[in-house]
């Protein structure tokens, strides 16, 4: 199945399933999350894109009804955040990257102890295992003990319990944490199939080119939303400086030069070269290849190139940074 989600209806047309106004948390002196604001549609694919800590998870657990609110409002599937969690709680699926399944337990006896769980009614019990089994491709691992499955097949099946109860709206906190590119790619067909039936689908990430696979996304730093929109949308509305794209020697040694010249607003590692954010293009690959020749760097390619979505989370976070006059987070 290709990667391109799916929508049952227009991003405008469809009805809001989660609606948050200045939602912030607080713990002691610490701010986990600082009054985010946004709407998600139904069948809407939602992502959160941001480091380890900037506030996705937190934000996902008070959508939940697991956390409590420190400030501002909030409705999940038409029910309060926070006067209406145990309802809440019926209306959504929730899988986080533990998993949250029990290892000594079959696949099968996994799915009828979450049937359970979520209350499905007996009359419908057979039918949702058998579409689970069949939805994560676990028909030959029923009998399986769970805890002898790969991150992979463990991941499917969490997935499967989540939505047993056929809940409309799903979050995922960083369901592809730990597994290797196949899976995750298999596990993101999945999420389109769910989509393309009218489930709204809320996902945290780290990963930058899994943000990619969303309708939408959200980039959250320092429990701030600093950015949001399409990723098409991202690239082209947050990124107006010119890319350029470096394959050179000694690359850390060329950054440090780079980093120097004042026709570049900022200069960032990508895979084995470098990527370079300046106002004039033909001014900065001026200055670069003059830079390089009179330190004697040898200079494979220099090339402007469209930006890439890591290219505007950098930019947006390190804009942000110097804004606030602090150091840049690690990026996970």
């Amino acid at each position: 199945m290709p990667l391109t989600p799916m929508q049952p209806e227009s991003a405008q047309s469809a009805e809001v399933v989660v609606e948050v106004r200045d939602l912030a948390k607080q713990f002691g002196a610490f701010r986990a999350v600082a009054g985010v604001s946004f709407t998600v549609r139904r069948g809407e694919i939602f992502g959160f894109l941001g480091p380890n800590g900037a506030g996705k998870s937190t934000t996902i657990r008070m959508l939940c009804g697991l956390l409590t609110p420190s400030a501002g409002t909030g409705r999940v599937a038409g029910f309060d955040i926070r006067r209406e969690t145990e309802k809440i709680k019926t209306r959504i699926g929730y899988m986080s990257q533990r998993f949250s399944l029990y290892d000594e337990l079959t696949v099968e006896e996994n799915i009828d102890f979450f049937s359970g769980i979520y209350c499905v009614p007996r009359e419908k019990k057979v039918a949702r295992k058998a579409w689970v089994l069949e939805m994560a491709g676990l028909e030959a691992h029923r009998g399986a003990r769970t805890g002898e499955l790969s991150g992979g097949w463990k991941q499917r099946l969490a997935l499967g319990c989540a939505v047993l109860h056929e809940p409309p709206v799903l979050f995922l906190d960083e369901p592809t944490s730990g597994v290797d590119p196949n899976s995750r790619r298999q596990f993101w067909d999945l999420i389109y199939r769910l989509s393309e039936q009218g489930v709204t689908v809320f996902v945290t990430t780290h990963y930058l080119e899994e943000s990619e696979y969303c309708d939408r996304l959200g980039i959250i730093y320092r429990g701030e939303l600093i950015a949001l929109g399409t990723p098409r949308e991202l690239k082209t509305e947050h990124m107006p400086e010119a890319v350029l794209e470096i394959d050179c020697a000694r690359p850390p040694e060329a950054m440090d030069l780079i980093e120097r010249l004042p026709e570049v607003k900022e200069v960032a590692m990508f895979g084995k070269g470098l990527h370079a954010v300046a106002a004039d293009a033909e001014a900065a690959a001026g200055a670069i290849r003059a830079a390089f020749a009179i330190e004697g760097l040898r200079l494979d390619r220099l090339e402007r190139i469209p930006p890439t979505l890591e290219d505007v989370f950098v930019s947006l976070i390190e804009a942000r940074d110097r804004a606030a006059g602090t150091q840049p987070e690690a990026r996970g």
